[in-house]
């Protein structure tokens, strides 16, 4: 497996390519900027991009999602319970003072359950609404791997008091859908550096209660 994760953008969101050497297919998770780098990253490794997901509708992590598709062809995946946020992305520009990235309504919902990702390289969708309503996870258990978007972090939880959030609901959505994960499960966030799922059950000072 190919796995690159790097930050783009001026919130220095993480996005991950995942991709198969034998197939040369791959998967984008939160392209939320830099799409340039992001397809030279891509042609490196000599791979064609087979979907865009996005983990939740904040402009650091979908900000580049259309213009991505428009380069590759690659369908885009999204939560469609975060269409609220796409609808507010001018807002949510002028939060950063930037200019509005072009978004359009994904080509399919990312429910939860839903199976991701290339022919060997299979994950399931976890939906863990809390930083939005729309919000999920990436769970790949072969590779044990999570791709967690801004849901958990290291020593830390996504921050709930933009619209969308609620701080009871995504401590809900860590307890019952990340913390019963195989300890070892290498977890990606949308910031930061990675973690473990057993580093966080034991130590994170977030998750001492339920």
């Amino acid at each position: 497996m190919i796995q690159e994760t790097f930050p783009v953008g001026i919130l220095r969101c993480n996005c991950t390519i995942l991709g198969d050497e034998t197939t040369g297919e791959a998967v984008v998770v939160d392209p939320g900027d830099n799409v340039a780098e992001i397809l030279t990253r891509l042609a490196s490794h000599r791979l064609k991009l087979k979907q865009i997901i996005v983990t939740h509708g904040h402009i650091d992590h979908v900000g580049g999602a259309v213009l991505l598709k428009r380069a590759t062809g690659a369908p885009i995946f999204l939560n469609q319970r975060d269409l609220p946020q796409l609808s507010m992305m001018n807002i949510q520009a002028g939060w950063l003072g930037v200019n509005s990235p072009e978004v359009a309504p994904p080509d399919q919902d990312a429910h939860d359950g839903l199976i991701i990702g290339i022919t060997n390289l299979k994950g399931e969708v976890l939906a863990t609404p809390g930083h939005t309503e729309g919000s999920i996870c990436l769970y790949f258990a072969p590779q044990q791997l999570l791709v967690a978007g801004d849901t958990l972090f290291s020593g830390s939880i996504g921050r709930t008091d933009l619209p969308g959030g609620d701080e009871r609901l995504i401590l809900r959505s860590i307890h019952d859908r990340l913390l019963p994960l195989p300890e070892a499960t290498i977890v990606v966030p949308g910031h930061g550096q990675s973690t473990t799922i057993g580093k966080e059950r034991d130590s994170n000072p977030f998750l001492g209660f339920s």
